[in-house]
């Protein structure tokens, strides 16, 4: 880390420089005008000390000129005097610190660049994870080389390289949410957060508080302010799976969001702007939707933007090994396990699968696969196939009404693959009291 300290006076130079120099990670040098500090800026150090008076420069002009220089370098200003008039005014120029030279203002000044290098390696960490991530959601690793999924290719491609509205569509478990995160990851807003939400996850009166935030006091539970995902998404990709699960209002109250391009928590009267790329999501055909009249369709024409389509893994042919291949690699890589294949068999076996959960399935059934095998090889035995659950017949009327209840509402789920729409759906009941069944009987949603 490296430190310019700029002090007229040669002997509190030289003990701040000493003190400093003690931790082994700092490079300090020391200036004694601002003229000759402002020359050596182009070699951007970390942070800057500076007295606030010196013989050839003001203290607040100099730290102007240098943020104009080096605007994301911390500037600490060390003076003698103690007025908070002046300590203001050169926190509100972008002064990082403030401080009165006394018999503390070593270890304070110790301190308080210790903070700043702590955040400095926290920023470079987040930086070197990202750049992980891109590469790991880098399009070209999207396992497959059917023709279904080449399709797509050329589709991801402009998505990167602009900044439209992308709609994904497909069945559940085609990677919708992988697709979603490769194009930001590799598009200009890659440095900008990734914020996913399932909109069939989210109970009807809970939809909008986590859209667009919320008020303290705004309704019951609201203790504090909430930012909600638009805002975690400023300046990056918002990405909101099954958005068909929206109900009208909401749908509309999504609309004004994206047309005037800003949010009004609930309970508030002041609107945020808001700079976000949105990739929405569907299992179902919006467009089907909208000629039914459950969807709003000038919500559908801001939304499409750039469509998507991800096909079913029973349209991949032989992607299917291909990506059971990578799932095994990528699982021994995370448990540290050595590398097993496929026997011939087991090949076949997989190929006369039909998959309706298609790739998130197979992910599971192969990870199962390798645990239960042994040897060198993942054998047909091995491979375990998700079965249907039948809803069996309610015959045990020694329970009461509430446990039969909850006993339906468990097998629709298992039906449903957990979906607590679509069981809603076919039970002909709101979210919200499926919510209320799984938090009373301790439903496990896997």
């Amino acid at each position: 880390m490296y430190i310019y300290i700029i002090e007229d006076d040669h002997w509190y130079s030289k003990v701040i420089e000493h003190y400093l120099s003690l931790n082994p990670d700092y490079r300090v040098k020391t200036f004694d005008t601002g003229k000759k500090i402002l020359n050596e800026l182009k070699n951007k150090p970390d942070v800057i000390c500076m007295d606030y008076t010196l013989p050839d420069i003001q203290g607040d002009k100099l730290l102007i000129e240098i943020k104009k220089r080096c605007p994301e370098t911390p500037v600490i200003v060390i003076s003698g005097q103690e007025e908070i008039s002046i300590a203001v005014n050169l926190l509100k120029l972008g002064a990082h610190d403030y401080l009165v030279k006394n018999e503390y203002t070593k270890e304070i000044l110790w301190k308080s660049i210790h903070n700043i290098n702590q955040t400095k390696k926290l920023k470079d960490e987040i930086i070197d994870l990202k750049g992980k991530i891109a590469q790991n959601y880098n399009f070209e690793k999207i396992v497959g080389k059917s023709d279904a999924i080449k399709k797509t290719f050329p589709l991801l491609e402009k998505a990167i390289k602009t900044n439209i509205n992308v709609s994904l569509q497909g069945d559940t478990g085609t990677g919708k949410e992988v697709y979603a995160q490769t194009i930001h990851y590799n598009s200009a807003r890659k440095n900008g957060p990734f914020v996913a939400i399932n909109m069939a996850a989210i109970p009807d009166e809970l939809v909008e508080s986590e859209l667009f935030g919320h008020e303290k006091g705004s309704f019951t539970g609201a203790f504090i302010n909430k930012k909600g995902k638009f805002l975690e998404a400023n300046k990056g990709t918002l990405f909101l799976d099954e958005i068909p699960e929206l109900n009208e209002n909401l749908q509309a109250k999504l609309l004004r969001a994206l047309q005037e391009r800003e949010v009004i928590p609930v309970g508030g009267n002041k609107a945020i702007p808001i700079d976000i790329r949105l990739i929405t999501a569907s299992s179902k055909k919006l467009i089907d939707l909208v000629h039914q009249g459950k969807f709003r369709e000038d919500l559908f024409y801001r939304i499409a933007g750039l469509p998507i389509e991800l096909p079913k893994l029973i349209e991949r042919d032989n992607d299917v090994i291909l990506l059971s291949n990578y799932f095994i690699e990528e699982y021994c890589k995370s448990n540290k396990l050595k590398v097993k294949k496929l026997d011939n068999e087991a090949v076949k076996k997989l190929k006369t699968h039909s998959f309706p959960g298609n790739v998130r399935e197979l992910k599971s059934v192969i990870e199962l696969a390798y645990v239960l095998s042994s040897g060198d090889k993942i054998k047909p035995d091995d491979i375990q196939f998700y079965q249907k659950t039948e809803t069996p017949a309610i015959h045990n009327f020694n329970k009461g009404l509430d446990e039969i209840t909850a006993e339906i509402i468990k097998n629709s789920l298992l039906q449903n693959k957990y979906n607590v729409s679509l069981a809603a759906k076919q039970l002909k009941i709101s979210r919200t009291k499926i919510y209320a069944f799984i938090k009373k009987y301790n439903l496990t949603l896997v």
